[in-house]
Order: C-alpha cells, then structure tokens, then sequence
C-alpha cells in the first residue's frame, strides 16, 4: 500500500526585499517518514519551516497539509494546523521565568485547557520519557546543562501527541555523545508517535541517523533528495562537497 503525503510543496519562493530566500521549493514528505534538510547556514531552510507552519507567508506556490492548502488561508485553518504540530528549537528556546515542567505543559495550559495539577503530572511523564528525573521538574532551564536543555526541549515538543514535529538544528551545542543520545531520543519518540518529522540540520551524523530521506538545499531550490544510501552513492558535486566539508568544490562561500 502506497504511503500518503503528509506535506506536499510545490513551487514555492519567499523573499526578503531583493534577497530571494526560497526560489522554487518541490518537496514531498509522506505520512510518518523522518525527512532531513541539509545545506548550508543562510539557504533558508529555517524560513521553509517557518512557512509550512504558517508563521511566514510566501510569496507564492502551494503548501498543502493533509491534502489542505494552508497558503492563503485564515488564521483559524492556521491554528487548527498549529495543534497537530510540535517544534524542537534550535536554542531550546525555553522559558527562562517558567520552571522545567512549566515550560513542557504549556501548550497544555495556555492552549488546551488543562488545569496545572494534571498539567505537571503529564508533563513529568514525559520528562521521564526522555530520560529526565521528577527532580528537575521545579528547577529553571538556567540550571541545567545543555543536553538537558534539549531535552526538555523535545518533552515540550512532544507532549501534545502532534501528528508532525519540527526539528531545528536538534544536535547543535551538544558535544558527540550528548548529540547522539538526542538523535536517539528523536527517533524512539517520532517512532512512539508514529508522528512525520522534518529535521534542518548541517550536522551529517545526525541526518544519517535519524533520516528515512534527504533533501538539500542549495540557493533556494532542492537540489537533490534521497535516501541515506543514495547520499554515498551520489555523483552530484554540490552535495558531495557539503557531505565532506571541503572548501573546494562549486559551492562557494563568502569570507
């Protein structure tokens, strides 16, 4: 049986005055597939997230979510979509005034009308989920690592059961070991949801880890896609030269 596309876009641009970011985005991504975005800082992979969420308006091309269109709709069609998703940011992006738990059930209070008793007991069963104690519940994200970070992070991102979850830069910051460990959790908890997952990363480890696919973006456009095997496989010199890091090849980059 055929999987079904999840997020479909097609000929999608977004610029920023005379800086064109997306120019002509194609991409598939099918119902509980982990697809990874790869290139360079500056390609507009953050502003591809932030339009399939609806937080950025592009300036023309299809977005369609479950086979809706979601460029040109209302803020209601918007929100809803919002619901079925959750986001892994790339700082972490926490609360510095709200305690750990906090910071994990606020969806859950501020949007859905969960009272703060039962919000805390969910929140710290999903901490535990992601290898966190009930002790660090009531501490502040100052006063942990990280690793921890991330990792309240992903709690936060996940706790509502979302159907799709966007992973930005997941590794970044992390030494090897703390950024596999978070490659492992993304993976178990995407897997646990049956969730689809879109990852931007420069980090090839984790994309080799964690991806069913690839896709790179380079000035704009896909360039190319495919699987973890195809990557190695691949003839094509924009993304051989960013797979090995070398500063010899046809992308250049400004100093």
């Amino acid at each position: 049986m055929d999987k079904k596309i999840k997020i479909s876009i097609r000929d999608l641009y977004k610029s920023f005055g005379k800086k064109q970011v997306l120019n002509g985005v194609n991409l598939d991504l099918y119902q509980g597939e982990s697809l990874v975005v790869i290139g360079g800082s500056g390609t507009g992979k953050s502003v591809l997230i932030k339009c399939i969420q609806g937080l950025l308006t592009p300036d023309g091309g299809s977005i369609k979510i479950d086979n809706q269109e979601m460029v040109g709709q209302n803020s209601e069609i918007i929100e809803n979509m919002h619901s079925k998703m959750g986001m892994l940011f790339q700082g972490g992006a926490l609360f510095d005034s709200l305690t750990v738990w906090e910071n994990v059930a606020f969806d859950l209070i501020q949007n859905r009308g969960v009272n703060k008793k039962e919000a805390k007991i969910v929140a710290v069963k999903v901490l535990r989920q992601v290898g966190l104690g009930a002790d660090i519940a009531d501490l502040y994200p100052s006063e942990l690592s990280g690793g921890m970070q991330k990792r309240v992070g992903l709690a936060r991102a996940v706790i509502t059961k979302p159907e799709i979850i966007f992973f930005d830069e997941p590794t970044t910051g992390l030494d090897p070991i703390m950024a596999d460990v978070i490659n492992d959790l993304i993976i178990e908890s995407a897997k646990d949801l049956g969730a689809t997952t879109l990852t931007i990363t420069h980090d090839m480890t984790s994309a080799r880890k964690i991806a069913d696919k690839i896709a790179m973006l380079y000035q704009g456009k896909i360039i190319w896609s495919g699987t973890v095997r195809d990557l190695d496989k691949t003839d094509n010199p924009f993304v051989r030269q960013f797979i090995q890091g070398s500063s010899k090849g046809p992308i250049s980059v400004e100093v």
